[in-house]
């Protein structure tokens, strides 16, 4: 099995997308012409933005009242400094400041402005 996608559900699709563009320099990919439904291309899994409607009329739930913090994204980068001051100057807000862990790799947190948590940080091995 494979992961072949993960959607955030926010407000607004396009807006999630404009950030994670700027923010990430992630490039666009595919977007429902009702704009509902949006990814970003990140190799071979998606990250997709999806209208908090589609959650309630398609899967049948009521969207969270607060940002989950139980699910983070991670994206990895050659200069994690560099990335978070790029996050920041979108309006990212600031969680962890760059730094070196232990084992090497160098991590740092934001919050988009949705409330989702991500990571940026070195590739592993």
């Amino acid at each position: 099995m494979n992961l072949g996608y993960v959607i955030i559900y926010v407000k607004d699709v396009a807006a999630a997308r404009d950030f994670y563009a700027r923010a990430f320099g992630l490039e666009k990919g595919f977007i429902d012409e009702s704009e509902t439904f949006g990814e970003m291309k990140t190799g071979q899994t998606a990250l997709a933005f999806a209208q908090e409607e589609l959650l309630t009329k398609g899967v049948g739930l009521t969207p969270p009242k607060e940002p989950n913090r139980r699910i983070e994204i991670a994206l990895t980068t050659p200069d994690v400094p560099a990335a978070f001051s790029r996050a920041l100057d979108a309006g990212a807000g600031s969680l962890v400041e760059p730094e070196e862990k232990p084992w090497g790799q160098v991590v740092a947190y934001v919050e988009d402005p949705f409330g989702t948590l991500v990571e940026i940080c070195t590739p592993m091995g």
